[in-house]
């Protein structure tokens, strides 16, 4: 059943992504309407997600955030789409770097980087950093259920000289690199929520106080590697820029968790910045301890 539903729905995609720009996003409009006003996909939680970030907002402020984001969002996720035939050209043109020389400067340090970003904007078309280091990529994801859509997505990711690895490779990797020294560069999107009851640490986040992600942080100290923030801003429809932030370069020095909590307050930057680019779908304050004072 897997292969048959990768063999109906590959053909599709295929054709999505051939599609010239302005009828790319035309159909982007098609589906946002689907998705928002006929399905209503996760509107509940978005409304909410929007509510208790944004309380000083009035309700038609919060509403047109809403509405720009699901037409964000759509884009974004066919923009995913459109990866599968994008040429290296058009990717450097419509994603670019705007201090590449922050990122070089690290690279000069002769240690492993830990690259450390948000849902926010366009994070899968970060992966096109691959085409202007010198390090060996590697992103972190979670593993898809379909085998055969996960070998697209790997397969996809290998254009941009990018490597995979699930989070349940993500330790042994960075283990046998650093011993082997293998300098890389390691992705991670470390503003979701981990299980309240595996998490170390918590912070304030948006105001409530939730469990966060430290796992780039304790490999950082563990493997001495760089840590860099990647600060994604979307310019125009189909067009982003990236900005490195410096977060540590000695983080074994760093009293723990103050790099996690310095990234968190870029990410709320960010979303304050544009808060209709942040990924609202996601159950982010699904545990809250407390509002933060």
């Amino acid at each position: 059943m897997q292969l048959l539903i990768y063999l109906i729905l590959y053909p599709i995609l295929w054709i999505i992504s051939i599609l010239p720009f302005p009828l790319f996003y035309l159909f982007s409009d098609f589906i946002c309407f689907i998705i928002y006003n006929v399905i209503g996909y996760r509107k509940r939680v978005v409304r909410s997600n929007i509510k208790l970030a944004l309380p000083h907002l009035s309700n038609e402020e919060r509403f047109q955030i809403e509405k720009k984001f699901y037409s964000h969002m759509c884009d974004m996720f066919l923009e995913m789409i459109k990866t599968m035939s994008i040429s290296q050209k058009e990717m450097e043109k419509r994603f670019s770097f705007t201090n590449m020389e922050v990122y070089y400067d690290l690279e000069k340090k002769n240690k492993s980087i830990a690259l450390m970003c948000a849902h926010y904007a366009s994070y899968e078309w970060v992966i096109s950093m691959n085409y202007y280091t010198n390090f060996k990529g590697i992103g972190i994801y979670k593993k898809l259920a379909n085998p055969y859509f996960d070998k697209l997505v790997k397969r996809i990711r290998s254009k941009f000289k990018a490597e995979l690895i699930t989070t349940k490779e993500t330790i042994s990797t960075i283990e046998n690199n650093y011993r082997n020294k293998v300098l890389s560069l390691y992705g991670f999107a470390s503003d979701q929520s981990p299980k309240a009851r595996s998490a170390y640490h918590w912070a304030p986040f948006m105001g409530p106080i939730v469990p966060v992600h430290t796992g780039a942080e304790m490999l950082a100290k563990r493997f001495d590697m760089n840590v860099i923030f990647l600060k994604v801003k979307k310019v125009k429809r189909g067009y982003y820029e990236a900005s490195f932030e410096i977060l540590s370069e000695d983080a074994k020095s760093v009293p723990n968790y103050e790099i996690t909590d310095k990234f968190l307050k870029l990410v709320e930057e960010q979303i304050y910045e544009a808060p209709e680019f942040y990924l609202w779908t996601h159950k982010r304050w699904k545990h809250i301890k407390e509002k933060a004072q």
